[in-house]
């Protein structure tokens, strides 16, 4: 049965959610602040993380941060992140940390499990074909891996969806809209920074020079491609 961690100190907002998604076949434990939350992850890894931003002791965003310099698969649990209605810089530094996405409370069971099966769903997932390499960098679609020059290079899921999308249309242009169309399956939001944000995630990852990117280069005012010829 598919998993679900909440860490959250509001118990009653926790427990609505909780007895959500067992309602629709989901195995849900609790965790009520951070430390707690990262024992419970040690002790019965789950298959994705709910976590809120505002927590007190150890904040939502330094869960994130510790979630993803964990060893092994524990470190590339999915995570999707609670922030505040008007909170986009806890958004953009959730994403910047790992998250692999957001959900702003308050919001709506229905889209917290649309949000979450879409998680689950790309990390399932795999694209036919084994392999794309273009230079030193190799895509290994069937295992979800990126490599440069032999070295694995750490994405989230969403990250490297993106990065497949981007690849699978070498040469074009495609607009931040078409991305996330892509990989989201959804209309950008208005003001959304997120794809930005992975974006500067995946050339830091892939990137010989971040500050000067060869492989994904920005067409400015429309959007980005990605690079058919690589060292």
């Amino acid at each position: 049965m598919t998993s679900v961690l909440i860490i959250d100190d509001d118990t009653r907002l926790a427990a609505m959610v909780a007895e959500y998604l067992r309602s629709n076949g989901f195995s849900v434990a609790h965790a009520p602040d951070g430390a707690a939350g990262l024992q419970a992850l040690h002790a019965q890894p789950p298959s994705l993380v709910v976590l809120d931003v505002m927590m007190p002791g150890i904040s939502g965003l330094e869960v994130c941060r510790r979630i993803r310099a964990l060893p092994g698969e524990l470190a590339s649990t999915p995570v999707l992140m609670l922030t505040g209605k008007g909170d986009a810089m806890d958004r953009v530094l959730g994403l910047e940390l790992g998250a692999d996405d957001y959900l702003a409370k308050p919001f709506e069971p229905r889209e917290l499990l649309a949000r979450i099966r879409a998680i689950l769903r790309r990390g399932q997932q795999a694209a036919p074909g084994r392999s794309m390499v273009f230079g030193s960098l190799e895509i290994d679609r069937d295992a979800r891996t990126v490599t440069v020059a032999g070295q694995r290079a750490e994405l989230t899921s969403y990250q490297f969806d993106m990065l497949v999308a981007l690849a699978e249309r070498a040469g074009r242009v495609l607009t931040r809209e078409q991305i996330m169309e892509a990989v989201r399956g959804r209309e950008l939001e208005a003001f959304d920074r997120s794809i930005d944000v992975h974006m500067g995630r995946i050339r830091s990852a892939i990137e010989l020079d971040p500050k000067e990117p060869q492989r994904i280069v920005t067409v400015r005012g429309v959007g980005y491609v990605f690079s058919k010829q690589q060292n």
